[in-house]
């Protein structure tokens, strides 16, 4: 059974920080682009970070760009969402999704993205 489960999520003061993780089960990220997305209540969904399967090259949004760093761990088939300096604005649903096309696409393209996670909840408040 393909999974993607995320976990990391809670409450953080301002100017905190969160490590976010996106585990797979039943597939090999290896031969997947991952991106991170979230989603803040009346928002669309939006994509925040991603990382290439095949060069590791990476892409963050410019709400996010200095803050937030994407890596991944092949060998425990898990990546990871390093959050820094969190504002309130990023409080959100964080869900994180697995592309077989690779990064094609910076800004993230949801529709490029076959498997999801089922989200896990930032929140940044004091």
């Amino acid at each position: 059974q393909v999974q993607l489960v995320e976990s990391g999520g809670g409450l953080v003061q301002p100017g905190g920080s969160l490590r976010l993780s996106c585990a797979a089960s039943g597939f090999t990220l290896d031969y997947y682009a991952i991106g991170w997305f979230r989603q803040a209540p009346g928002k669309e969904r939006e994509g925040v970070s991603g990382i290439d399967n095949s060069d590791g090259s990476t892409y963050h949004a410019d709400s996010v760009k200095g803050r937030f760093t994407i890596s991944r761990d092949n060998a425990k088939n898990t990546v990871y969402l390093q959050m820094n300096s969190l504002k309130p604005e990023d409080t959100a649903v964080y869900y994180c999704a697995a592309s077989g096309y690779g990064l094609r696409y910076r800004p993230l393209l949801l529709s490029e993205y076959n498997y999801w996670g089922q989200g896990t909840q930032v929140t940044v408040s004091s």
